[in-house]
């Protein structure tokens, strides 16, 4: 073998052995670069982490039930929620200076605060569960009744989307039939939601759709069945990036890209990824970067 060429493959193999999963806390933010695949650790927790959402240099989750953000260029975090309440699912306001978040009293209901945490308000109570908010421009879009709705960013105007006749209906699997986790891209002109239409995996089976937030038009990108959601949009609006958490009753744990006609669906976690790395609330960062948090699950 020619000793050149001998030494450029050595190179090459340690450059792809050197790639790991950094790890400190049992929980973590972190980052991987679908170019290189490299992976960081942007945040560390021995807390519990749920529920990511981005804006620029911010990060916001839920942890212990209550709303946190993180600085990545100041390395701060800022408990924003003090109570005994849930409080879960937060989300920047297109402009960044407010974030919207759930919060369990009696029943869901969206709440408004600044971004210090002062000035928070109820911004929407429908009297039902109010869940799983996006806000894009003028529009927000949520979950009431298992079911999508839309409404303007005053929270006027709240009108069902999304029409599925079994919605609300406990069958085994550990939520109602129906529509969670609607996303809207970034015009607002589509709406990607996962539909839990089977249960007859305990963890509950759903496909990811799109619907038209002008004509209601529905799109089916999956039909797989999986336990799977929690779609997120690229910058560009090509491409989304989702959890597949199990298939029938073994857990997963996976990050999922597809472009979002629903095609060149694959899974993209690295495999030097251990076995006991668990991945959750994959987003998009840069269309190229995504963020996610990470379990070590012992």
């Amino acid at each position: 073998m020619n000793k050149c060429y001998f030494l450029l493959l050595i190179i090459l193999l340690s450059g792809c052995s050197s790639l790991s999963v950094p790890h400190e806390e049992e929980w973590g933010v972190y980052s991987l670069n679908l170019d290189n695949k490299k992976t960081d650790l942007l945040y560390s927790s021995s807390e519990g982490l749920s529920i990511l959402n981005v804006k620029d240099c911010m990060l916001a989750f839920e942890k212990g039930e209550e709303i946190y953000t993180y600085n990545l260029s100041s390395k701060r975090l800022s408990k924003l929620t003090s109570n005994n309440y849930l409080d879960t699912y937060p989300l920047f306001s297109p402009e960044g200076s407010r974030i919207l978040y759930l919060s369990f009293n009696e029943t869901l209901d969206v709440r408004v605060m600044n971004l210090n945490g002062s000035d928070d308000r109820l911004f929407y109570d429908s009297g039902f569960h109010d869940a799983d908010i996006s806000w894009v421009g003028d529009k927000i879009v949520f979950t009431r009744n298992s079911q999508v709705w839309i409404m303007n960013s005053d929270a006027s105007n709240p009108h069902q989307l999304s029409n599925y006749s079994y919605a609300g209906l406990w069958g085994n699997a550990n939520l109602p039939f129906g529509d969670y986790d609607p996303r809207l891209n970034s015009n607002a002109s589509l709406v990607v939601f996962e539909r839990l239409y089977n249960d007859s995996s305990p963890n509950g089976n759903y496909d990811i759709f799109l619907i038209n937030t002008f004509t209601g038009e529905e799109v089916r990108l999956t039909s797989t069945g999986y336990s799977q959601g929690l779609a997120s949009w690229s910058p560009d609006n090509n491409r989304l990036v989702y959890l597949l958490a199990a298939i029938n009753d073994t857990g997963v744990f996976d990050i999922y890209l597809m472009n979002s006609d629903g095609s060149n669906n694959h899974n993209i976690t690295p495999d030097y990824y251990p076995d006991n790395f668990l991945c959750f609330s994959p987003v998009f960062a840069e269309d190229n970067l995504i963020y996610f948090i990470g379990q070590w699950w012992e």
